[in-house]
């Protein structure tokens, strides 16, 4: 109990984690059951492709508003409410008839309105993050967040693929919904907005907590809009994760259907195989936001926020154009789940810094970076069978590369401490990071 009490931050985490997890095996379901849903209601790739993209500008375009919605109400309550939404729109996903002429609209619409629903996490959760987790912690609190992503999607394949063999692909669905409601409602029971509201935080540990947070984060007043849409590193960072939404969609969206149709594996080793990106995103999101903490503590946050990302999504636009161009399949697998996994170590610095940068109002600035990831996300859903239909398979990667190396880029636009200036509206302003005494 007493090991509980001084690490309640941790617990939380963990639980976002779980949260995380729950909200990708609810969006990469579909990609796994594509194929069986192409058949049943004859569409083809690039039909498939717009039902793909839907979900995403529905979760690009619901970033910013949720957000905002998690900095007023707390991500407590925000959550639940969005793992009811996104519950009822799962289970939508494998109620469409059939029969339905207009079957493909409505598998948009539903797609659509559950990436709104699903849109509230990751603001939520870097609104946790702003209130509760220290400075030193943020970069490995967030790597943990962000290795649900890849737990996630990787569970999903294999899961989902027993789930259809054995019981038809509407039971993959429904199941989702139930796993995404009970963490929703656990998440209910454990969480408050607030350390000093939970019951269970000890003295020790919200003086540790306070102790490493910026004072100005205790600011009630929100950033607002227009500030943040000027800001010159909120922008740079923006765009950086425009590309990186660009390359991890491909993964969450084309993989499986890529090594079943265009590689020749079957639907079991397809499954399998779709893993092994995922697994080095879990891994890597984690390693990342602890080495990110390490290089913030010794060498500044230049180092360890923004040149690290700039180095990690390099290296990933390496691993992605040989990867596509290599003959063997396994070996191809191999080294595109390195380009995943690489893309990932910059996974925590987005994060961090926007939670840095924005205190009282990170919901709402990480919305706006998370809004560029997603509408990448939904660009690569929609146009990947387009440029693979013209230019064969090999493209679509090379194109995520080059968008991957200038979204690295951009890291070396990015100031931390003048992005936090700026959205302070006090050009000479920095957060006052001096320890605390409290009563």
């Amino acid at each position: 109990m007493g090991l509980f009490r001084n690490h309640v931050r941790w617990v939380l985490i963990a639980w976002m984690f779980v949260i995380s997890a729950v909200a990708y095996l609810d969006r990469v379901n579909i990609s796994i059951a594509g194929g069986l849903i192409e058949e049943q209601y004859h569409l083809n790739h690039i039909q498939l492709g717009r039902v793909f993209a839907a979900f995403v500008w529905g979760y690009a375009f619901s970033q910013a508003p949720g957000g905002r919605l998690a900095d007023r109400f707390g991500p407590r309550r925000i959550l639940l409410l969005g793992a009811i939404w996104w519950a009822i729109f799962t289970s939508l996903t494998a109620a469409v008839p059939a029969t339905w002429a207009g079957a493909l609209v409505v598998f948009i619409a539903v797609r659509f309105l559950l990436g709104v629903g699903e849109a509230v996490v990751y603001p939520a959760s870097n609104r946790l993050v702003a209130g509760w987790i220290p400075l030193q912690e943020r970069g490995f609190a967030n790597g943990l967040i962000f290795a649900g992503v890849g737990a996630g999607a990787g569970v999903t394949p294999p899961l989902i693929t027993y789930i259809m063999l054995r019981h038809g692909w509407h039971w993959s669905f429904w199941i989702s919904a139930i796993v995404g409601l009970a963490a929703g409602v656990i998440w209910f029971v454990l969480a408050r907005d607030k350390p000093e509201d939970h019951p269970a935080v000890s003295s020790a540990e919200l003086a540790f907590i306070r102790a490493g947070l910026p004072v100005a984060s205790d600011e009630k007043r929100l950033v607002p809009w227009q500030r943040i849409f000027s800001s010159k590193d909120v922008l740079s960072v923006t765009f950086s994760y425009f590309s990186y939404g660009y390359v991890a969609y491909i993964f969450f969206t084309w993989f499986f259907i890529y090594l079943n149709k265009v590689r020749g594996l079957n639907l079991k080793s397809s499954s399998y195989y779709t893993m092994l990106p995922f697994v080095a995103m879990a891994i890597c999101s984690i390693a990342g936001g602890a080495l990110s903490d390490i290089l913030t503590g010794r060498l500044g946050k230049r180092v360890g926020r923004c040149v690290l990302a700039c180095a990690a999504m390099l290296l990933c636009a390496g691993f992605l154009a040989f990867g596509s161009y290599v003959s063997d399949a396994r070996l191809a697998i191999v080294f595109l789940a390195g380009g995943a996994g690489a893309l990932y170590l910059s996974q925590s610095s987005f994060w961090s810094v926007s939670s840095e940068m924005a205190g009282a109002s990170a919901g709402s600035v990480s919305g706006v970076m998370n809004m560029g990831n997603q509408i990448g996300g939904a660009i690569t859903a929609q146009v990947t069978p387009i440029i693979a239909a013209h230019f064969g398979w090999n493209l679509p990667f090379f194109v995520a590369a080059a968008l991957c190396a200038l979204g690295g880029l951009l890291w070396l636009n990015v100031d931390v401490e003048r992005g936090v200036a700026r959205l302070s509206g006090n050009s000479g302003q920095v957060w006052n990071f001096k320890e605390r005494t409290h009563d």
